[in-house]
């Protein structure tokens, strides 16, 4: 299983679990799955930026303990500690989509994963208490925020593929391998 979601592939599946298997001599599960892509709900787990939220969190726990200790005036090297942490954010944003396009594999769809993953985030930041949201945080507003953009998440799906320019060329026969034209004007004057 990939950790991106996958991009659908033409599938012959019927849809009903077990039929296909009892059709065509036991189809393996696994081979099945590459076909069909990835479901909503495997969807709704892969579009979390779960890596770089781990990131996240542990600059954001020093971020607090500084804000705790010193207030929302507190300094870190000179700079206000709440300019550091809307820094801290825009990196982790920006982070996203690069993480995204280093762990793809053939197939994934990077770049839909990577868009929604980078959409992701914010909810996340602010679900989990980001200090650069410290003013403006509702634990309500929070949960409300999240369960609705994990839900709509999933309602994301990258596109089939389109065959390429070149595989679309060689499925298409020779000129003389057509259908011959039909003369409708005639033979010429003899």
């Amino acid at each position: 299983m990939s950790r991106l979601v996958r991009i659908p592939a033409e599938s012959t599946s019927s849809g009903i679990i077990g039929l296909d298997e009892q059709l065509l001599g036991g189809v393996d599960r696994n081979e099945r799955s590459q076909t069909a892509g990835d479901g909503y709900l495997e969807r709704i787990a892969k579009y979390v930026p779960g890596e770089v939220l781990a990131f996240f969190i542990v600059i954001n726990a020093i971020l607090n303990q500084v804000v705790q200790a010193g207030g929302k005036g507190a300094l870190m090297a000179g700079i206000p500690v709440m300019i550091v942490a809307q820094m801290a954010l825009l990196v982790c944003t920006i982070l996203v989509p690069l993480f995204v396009w280093y762990v793809q594999e053939r197939g994934d769809a990077w770049v839909t994963n990577a868009v929604v993953s980078t959409l992701a985030f914010p909810f996340w930041a602010y679900a989990l208490g980001a200090t650069a949201f410290v003013e403006h945080w509702d634990g309500n507003l929070a949960a409300i925020m999240l369960a609705t953009f994990t839900v709509v998440s999933g309602l994301i799906s990258p596109r089939r593929q389109q065959p390429k320019h070149e595989e679309r060329a060689a499925n298409v026969p020779p000129r003389a391998e057509r259908r011959p034209q039909l003369d409708l004007v005639g033979p010429g004057p003899a």
